[in-house]
Parts: C-alpha cells; structure tokens; sequence
C-alpha cells in the first residue's frame, strides 16, 4: 500500500524528489504517514479533500481484501 500511495503522489506533485511515505504498524492497524512539500500540499489533498479522500478509499479497499485496518495522515 505504501508503493502504492507513493506512485499516486510522485504522478501529481511538482516535487516528485520529496514524497515520503512512512508505514507504522500498532494495534488498531497500519498508519501511512505522507510528507510531501509544502507548496503540493493543496494538490495532494485537492478541492474539498476528494483527492485525499480517493487514496483513503483505495488503500481501505486493498486493506479490507488483506484483513487489515490502514489509514492515512497527510503531515
């Protein structure tokens, strides 16, 4: 899921070179942590969150086929 967050992002931001993507793994599932550049920010959320919310709604799809619990944090 983690590849996958970081090919959707490297494909929409300015700044391909400063997409990171952390994993953590805890109890109530596994945390994806998205650090991008500051001026790509509003591209990777876009208007009224809907890009950000697409990526949620993928990896919560390909989650639900593993078994698992994902979120995602945009920092």
């Amino acid at each position: 899921m983690k590849e996958l967050i970081e090919y959707i992002v490297k494909s929409i931001v300015n700044a391909p070179d400063k997409v990171v993507v952390t994993e953590e793994t805890s109890e109530q599932g596994v945390t994806l942590k998205l650090q991008v550049a500051d001026e790509d920010k509003g591209r990777v959320i876009g208007k009224q969150g809907r890009i950000a919310e697409a990526m949620r709604t993928l990896i919560r799809v390909k989650a639900a086929k593993q078994g698992i619990k994902v979120s995602l944090e945009i920092l």
